[in-house]
């Protein structure tokens, strides 16, 4: 009999037995709230080894591509042959330091004698704790708070994988999927595991789910409106733009925030609980960056600054309280993993920093683990040493003519020239969005005040490399301020006062989005970013301006 393999721990293999009964065996939570039926579609797992080795998969399991499966439905039927499985639902870092913005405590639900209120109506009777929910739906990860409205204080945090992976590491293949045959399991994926997320942090804070009376949920436009059940094929296609901002442009709505109940969307809260996303601020700059914008307070800010928030789709947003200008940059899963050999997430085992020696890669992985891949901090230093020492050109060549290089011998782990060239396209789409913004708002790099670093891949990065590789504008490196999950954070402001959802809709309003493929001169910036050298400090005018 050969062994069933999860997370490097082995378990001898039983025909017949279900992908659930090894999970089970190792006491590893899969997310599930049928009975394990196959029907609430939750516990799905990635097979990366030995999927011939299992059953065919059945009719529940007909929403699924590639290499997932259902835990409950993968059975067994070759006890002779290597499988390993990974679950959807690995626990990457949680951002524990990042901007802070204290407001003052105004939420959209108070206490009043014995009552609970929302918008002066009374909801429920006071049960010793008025809760609330914040949370940031990334295309890579969820991360949501547990706060107490009474005192603003967070509760718990909890962050985990994104379950819908399986229709697509980036928005567009999300947004085809949606359009597809299975529309609608993406957004019950998603609803399925916050609501098993929610049980799990009210069970370990001690109260019950029903206490969570308002919950404020942000996210790219596309992760937003698949979660609220709207029709997301017109992002997919020029001008680029949800349903709700074309709806907003004529005239059919006030703004583009969206208002539903806990009832309506699925939520398990309590029923009446309000359940609200802030404002997209132009086609793919979803509410995510409009609660970047508020926890970094550009509502108050007197001087140009400069968001960078990264993903699988980064967003651009320079200027002050006055004018500002944002623009989208589909960077693509590179930097998270994808596409990359030996790329893989922030999770144990992942190079998180590299440094060359004397020729050779010196490397950390996170949890100082056996390396097992390498992830977007890792590339970034990789590909700024090979460049200091001359073992990559500028070119992403490498000039003694090889086509890779080792940066863990010990595990054959390499970077090839294929790799580098998907780094570079990535790379490049962050560069564009960046250097076209600065160019558009008509000031240096010199003269912006500050640059703020969002997201948990920036996070991390070595700020020095990525702006050695062009990964990010040429600012001063004093200048650059990581703000970690500034989504989060903003989402956390919005649950907290109902004044600062009204600032940052009317904030959005004066926001110009810019579409950076009509830029006349695109391709060529394009292929001036796919080099790996710092952006120009200074930028010219547009062409024919």
């Amino acid at each position: 009999m050969s062994p069933v393999h999860l997370n490097g721990q082995e378990l001898t293999s039983a025909k017949g037995n279900s992908i659930f009964d090894y999970a089970d065996s190792l006491r590893v939570r899969v997310p599930t709230s049928c009975g394990r039926t196959g029907q609430c579609h939750e516990c799905i797992v990635e097979i990366r080894r030995g999927m011939e080795f299992l059953n065919p998969p059945t009719p529940s399991e007909s929403f699924l591509r590639d290499n997932y499966r259902l835990a409950c439905q993968a059975k067994v039927e070759d006890h002779t042959g290597d499988i390993d499985f990974a679950v959807l639902r690995r626990q990457p870092r949680i951002l524990t330091s990042g901007v802070r913005r204290p407001v003052p405590l105004a939420p959209n639900v108070v206490l009043s004698v014995d009552d609970v209120l929302i918008g002066g109506k009374a909801i429920d009777r006071y049960q010793g704790r008025i809760l609330g929910l914040a949370g940031d739906i990334g295309t890579t990860t969820v991360v949501l708070n547990l706060v107490d409205l009474e005192t603003g204080g967070v509760i718990l945090t909890s962050s985990f994988e994104n379950p819908q992976r399986f229709g697509g590491s980036d928005i567009m293949h999300r947004i085809s999927y949606d359009g597809g045959a299975d529309c609608g399991e993406l957004q019950q994926v998603i609803l399925s595991v916050i609501n098993f997320e929610i049980g799990e942090m009210t069970k370990q804070a001690g109260v019950h789910r029903r206490r969570i009376y308002d919950v404020v949920l942000v996210g790219n436009t596309t992760m937003r409106d698949i979660l609220f059940g709207l029709d997301v094929q017109a992002v997919g296609v020029k001008p680029y733009k949800s349903t709700v901002e074309l709806e907003h442009e004529a005239g059919q709505r006030n703004g583009t925030a969206l208002h539903t109940t806990a009832e309506k969307l699925g939520l398990r809260v309590f029923p009446k609980a309000q359940v609200y996303s802030g404002p997209i601020i132009g086609c793919h700059v979803g509410s995510d960056v409009a609660a970047d914008l508020l926890a970094i307070g550009m509502d108050e800010q007197e001087d140009p600054v400069m968001l960078v928030d990264i993903g699988t789709n980064t967003e651009v947003v320079i200027g002050d309280r006055h004018r500002m200008v944002a623009a989208s940059c589909p960077a693509g899963p590179a930097f998270e993993g994808g596409q990359i050999t030996h790329g893989m997430p922030g999770y144990d085992g992942a190079v998180e920093s590299v440094s060359i020696q004397d020729g050779d890669a010196v490397v950390t992985t996170i949890g100082d683990a056996d390396a097992q891949g390498i992830c977007g901090s890792g590339l970034v230093d990789l590909l700024a040493e090979l460049r200091r020492h001359s073992l990559m050109n500028d070119l992403g060549a490498f000039p003694d003519g090889t086509n890779s290089f080792c940066f863990a011998p010990e595990k054959d782990m390499a970077l090839s020239r294929s790799d580098i060239s998907a780094l570079a396209q990535a790379k490049s789409a962050n560069y564009s969005g960046q250097y076209i913004t600065l160019r558009h708002y008509g000031r240096p790099a010199d003269e912006i005040a500050a640059m703020y670093l969002a997201g948990g891949f920036a996070n991390y990065v070595n700020v020095a490399n990525a702006v050695d590789i062009g990964f990010i504008a040429n600012l001063s490196q004093e200048r650059i301020t990581k703000v970690g999950n500034a989504s989060l954070e903003g989402a956390t402001i919005m649950l907290l006062s109902i004044e600062m959802r009204r600032k940052i809709e009317d904030l959005v309003q004066r926001i110009e989005h810019i579409e950076l493929e009509t830029t006349p001169d695109f391709f060529d910036i394009f292929v001036e970013g796919c080099m790996f050298k710092p952006m120009p400090r200074h930028i010219g005018a547009l062409p024919g301006a």
